[in-house]
């Protein structure tokens, strides 16, 4: 890869324009606040789920903020004391994308969750509120978005594992690098794939950080990788 040097300073200047006006429209689901009841239950439930206790903050006796993000997720969740008014166990259909509902489930089933079995809505499309119109076993066809299984915390908020496989057309995946070291070796492997695909092209690419972007988003979400 060549990373051009010689750009118009005019040109770096409209791009970044254009990348300022487009990030100031984006709204990005950053976390998610749940009820509970009784917190250090609740902490020690996440914490055997294996997710990331990002924070456990107590600031007074009536106001304690705890964070927790799950494995690969760019959204958190947050619960305490005094950070919501709504009942404990009031949050449902709270969803966590998986690509093997099975193997998710059993995970879970190890860690002592009890999980409903996998199940599939009877419409074949996205799953009623409640057990209304279950039907067990996998989507049929195993078609992407159809297949779940559900489980609850300890206060009773609900959570859905939800089988993708495949994306919808156009849908960008969310991408997380919970290190520097990991979002380096990512970049190390789009290096060497645009490196072969400028020598399949037989030029440089100037839109190599848009092939960069297409790679590592692609390659995060398991789907085809560009060319």
């Amino acid at each position: 890869m060549t990373i051009q040097t010689d750009r118009p300073a005019t040109a770096d200047a409209a791009t970044s324009a254009t990348a300022t006006d487009a990030a100031a429209g984006d709204l990005k689901l950053e976390v998610v606040v749940i009820p509970v009841a009784d917190v250090d239950r609740a902490l020690e439930f996440y914490d055997r789920l294996g997710w990331t206790l990002d924070v456990d903050l107590v600031i007074g006796p009536d106001y304690r903020v705890v964070e927790f993000t799950p494995t690969g997720s760019p959204t958190s969740i947050i619960f305490g004391t005094g950070v919501t008014d709504a009942q404990p166990g009031s949050a449902r259909g709270l969803h966590l994308v998986v690509s093997d509902v099975e193997a998710a489930r059993a995970r879970l089933v190890a860690q002592g969750v009890a999980v409903s079995g996998v199940f599939h809505d009877a419409t074949g499309v996205f799953h009623h509120g409640g057990a209304a119109f279950r039907m067990p076993g996998l989507a049929p066809n195993r078609g992407s978005y159809g297949s779940f299984a559900a489980f609850e915390d300890p206060d009773g908020n609900e959570w859905v594992l939800q089988e993708i496989t495949t994306r919808i057309p156009g849908r960008i995946v969310q991408t997380r690098f919970d290190s520097p070291a990991e979002l380096a070796r990512a970049l190390r492997s789009a290096a060497v794939a645009h490196g072969e695909h400028e020598a399949r092209i037989g030029a440089e690419d100037p839109d190599w950080p848009e092939w960069y972007a297409e790679f590592m988003v692609r390659a995060a979400a398991g789907q085809d990788l560009p060319e």
